[in-house]
């Protein structure tokens, strides 16, 4: 029965805060949804202050260019102040970035507003998830690791649908005030046991980890998570043939990033993030109303936006209650297959379209629904979970800032070409390739992405050490070095790299 108790008041503890920290995510998405309803509002209202298309562009889109500079910052102050703090620090900037939106009287003011915003976006995007997945247990590191991205969806519209009653001045005023709620909501919350660790604060460590409620959290200063680079098997391995045992190198230093821990762990985290943007998520997100309208569909195309917009909250929040059952693998699998389908689809819409074939009105709507279901389970949220699952302890600050500043980078990119890649091969063929991409990353998921479901973040990164040899491997090579001199010289060789 006490068992019990304390199960459910972990549970109750960790999904509060990673309910808190997630308005940072929702705040993002108010970022992400801000341009489609206020540019519109901005040209009908005061034409002046957006006087020509290629600035409303740059005022549209210029928010992950802030947040990729905003994401290398956050590294430094995810290591050195905690990964509660830097969440917290991106709350005044998003209030100040706000407040000069809606006093702005001139395009200067508001680009660099926008690229503050995003500068912020960056900021909390590496910190709040991995404040998250650090503050959880592994039973429902799923779920709660989820939470981030689904608020991120529901900013984007309830975004959307205050766009249809409120103009672009009174929009900025509600989100400056929802920055505010952001610092009071997580302010309260303990810092991250885990990073508490890595800077020697064992008393507050354990104390942290006490109120969240964490099974199986070490706070031994001599098993301190992180300190060491070096296994204990390979030491033990040095130590058995003779070898000096090895002084771990610092966590930053050259020898400690080049290794396979952390190379590995980094190729896939970057590659999901790859085919995160490049499924053409933040194309559709930014032009949806462009889009639809280009499709010539019957429906409404603010309506339609809305509609896109409340099936990737719906899938979002479904997702969470299927990511700790199936694992993250086959939901991957499954949303890359999903995107593939849907993207293909909206390229036959298009090209149908152009053909003069205006029978599938509503073609494009199906497809972009069934495209974010399928985003929604799988590459919206899981991405952002596994990274601050497979990166190593020592480096996470690191690792994270660099992923979320190469996602953010490709964000802009993606964004920035759709409409290039529209005169150059066609909106059927933008939205092919956008499919293509998606079947490629399935492959990449089958082969190469291990499933964390369940396991203790310390298993998770020896998946990717380099397996020491067991006596009878160390047996067989001397029978097969006995009769071959050359293969005894190599297996020395790899015993000394071990």
């Amino acid at each position: 029965m006490a068992t019990e108790r304390s199960s459910t008041k972990a549970a109750l503890k960790q999904t509060l805060l990673s309910l808190s920290v997630s308005l940072s995510y929702y705040c993002i998405g108010l970022v992400r949804g801000y341009s489609a309803p206020a540019v519109p509002s901005m040209q009908d209202t005061v034409p002046e202050l957006l006087p020509t298309k290629n600035i409303a562009s740059w005022v549209s889109s210029i928010p992950p260019f802030g947040a990729f500079f905003g994401s290398l910052v956050a590294f430094p102050l995810m290591h050195r102040i905690g990964r509660k703090y830097t969440v917290l620090i991106a709350s005044p900037l998003w209030a100040t970035s706000w407040v000069l939106v809606a006093t702005a009287t001139d395009w200067h003011v508001l680009f660099a507003a926008r690229m503050m915003m995003g500068f912020a976006a960056g900021l909390s995007l590496p910190a709040a998830q991995v404040y998250v997945t650090e503050c959880s247990d592994p039973k429902i590191r799923g779920v709660i690791g989820s939470l981030p991205a689904l608020a991120m969806s529901f900013g984007i519209l309830v975004m959307y649908v205050m766009g249809k009653f409120f103009e672009w001045r009174q929009l900025a005023w509600i989100c400056c005030g929802m920055s505010c709620c952001l610092f009071l909501a997580v302010a309260c919350f303990p810092q991250s046991p885990v990073w508490l660790n890595t800077r020697k604060r064992y008393e507050k460590a354990h104390t942290s980890a006490k109120w969240l409620h964490l099974e199986g959290f070490s706070f031994d200063p001599k098993a301190a998570i992180g300190q060491g680079v070096m296994s204990a098997s390979a030491k033990t391995q040095d130590q058995e043939h003779g070898h000096p045992l090895a002084v771990p190198p610092k966590p930053y230093s050259r020898e400690a990033l080049l290794r396979r821990e952390i190379l590995i762990p980094l190729g896939i985290g970057l590659t999901l993030l790859s085919i995160q943007q490049m499924s053409g998520i933040d194309a559709v997100i930014f032009f949806t109303v462009e889009i639809f309208r280009a499709a010539g569909t019957s429906l409404d195309s603010h309506l339609a936006t809305i509609i896109v917009g409340t099936v990737q909250v719906l899938s979002n929040l479904s997702a969470l209650f299927v990511v700790d059952r199936c694992g993250r693998k086959p939901l991957l699998i499954l949303s890359g297959v999903i995107m593939c389908l849907a993207m293909a689809s909206m390229g036959v819409a298009f090209h149908l379209n152009s053909a003069g074939n205006t029978d599938f009105g509503y073609l494009p709507v199906a497809s972009l629904i069934v495209f974010m279901i399928g985003f929604s389970i799988g590459f919206g949220s899981i991405p952002f979970l596994l990274m601050g699952e497979l990166f190593p302890t020592a480096q996470r600050s690191l690792l994270s800032s660099l992923a979320g500043s190469f996602n953010l980078a490709m964000m802009f990119t993606v964004i920035k070409t759709y409409h290039p890649l529209e005169e150059l091969i066609t909106t059927s063929g933008t939205f092919l390739m956008y499919s293509v991409l998606c079947a490629l990353g399935v492959v990449f998921v089958i082969t190469c992405v291990p499933e964390t479901k369940g396991r203790e973040l310390e298993s998770i990164q020896k998946l990717f050490e380099r397996k020491p040899k067991t006596p009878t491997d160390v047996e067989r090579s001397g029978k097969r070095g006995h009769d071959n001199p050359a293969i005894t010289v190599a297996d020395e060789r790899d015993d000394t790299r071990l």
